[in-house]
């Protein structure tokens, strides 16, 4: 009898945890996109219109592409304005920014679109030279200026192939000034070893090879979606992209 009676309250307790824990869960609608090298903020703006729709409060980093340092400020700068946890999502470079931009107390989780991933002391390019570029791979030596660009004759089929000529033609004219010293600067504090982490392969990737991706998340442990497209996927398809990160946003507040 006393131990049907314990069970009966240790059972009410269980419940009542659970009904609190549901209602206590914050609702993650803060979204954070970071852009990577040879591009702009304004390739976002299918993922911003798919994630705004959805109730979304979407913010897109500027970042000055300087350096690793002045990138990361640059996003913490947007995070310190949310009201609440987001979502950091960063494509290609942006992934080495998200990584070490991810210490700060707001972000609640990663996403990383066809992204760089490396871990402490690591640095983006050391990821790069894990597999023979495409022979459509346009990336440029830095110039006298320590600047590296995309090379304009290989731009549209090694970096958005699956994009229209007038589109990529709009890509290479709005390029930042990426500087080569971001490439080759250590990772100090790996974001995604203790933030939930979700990541977009691009199977058609020819900027970073998709297998270097997989084979960062798979060392990581990132739960991975493979979308068809190229390098710029987070434009050709930005449904798709901004679905994963609605997923990754759902499944870190527990709905």
């Amino acid at each position: 009898m006393k131990l049907s009676i314990v069970r009966k309250a240790l059972l009410a307790l269980a419940v009542m945890f659970s009904i609190f824990t549901t209602a206590n869960a914050q609702v993650i609608k803060n979204i954070v996109l970071v852009h990577g090298a040879f591009a702009d903020g304004s390739g976002y703006k299918g993922v911003y219109e798919a994630l705004t729709k959805q109730g979304y409060h979407v913010t897109i980093v500027q970042n000055p592409l300087t350096s690793l340092e002045d990138d990361v400020a640059a996003t913490k700068l947007v995070l310190d304005a949310q009201d609440g946890p987001t979502i950091l999502a960063g494509h290609s470079w942006g992934g080495a920014v998200i990584t070490q931009a991810d210490n700060h107390p707001k972000v609640a989780g990663l996403v990383y679109i066809a992204a760089f991933q490396p871990d402490n002391g690591e640095t983006a390019l050391q990821w790069f030279q894990t597999a023979q570029p495409a022979p459509d791979n346009g990336v440029l030596p830095p110039n006298d200026k320590g600047i590296v660009y995309y090379d304009q004759a290989k731009f549209h089929a090694g970096f958005c192939g699956d994009l229209s000529k007038e589109e990529a033609a709009f890509m290479y004219a709005s390029q930042g000034s990426f500087y080569g010293k971001c490439f080759v600067t250590p990772i100090t504090e790996a974001a995604w070893r203790t933030k939930p982490t979700f990541g977009i392969v691009a199977t058609e990737d020819k900027s970073i090879n998709p297998e270097i991706q997989r084979n960062m998340y798979k060392r990581s442990n990132t739960k991975v979606t493979e979308i068809k497209g190229s390098h710029a996927v987070y434009i050709s398809q930005p449904q798709k992209v901004a679905t994963v990160i609605m997923q990754a946003a759902k499944a870190v507040s527990g709905k």
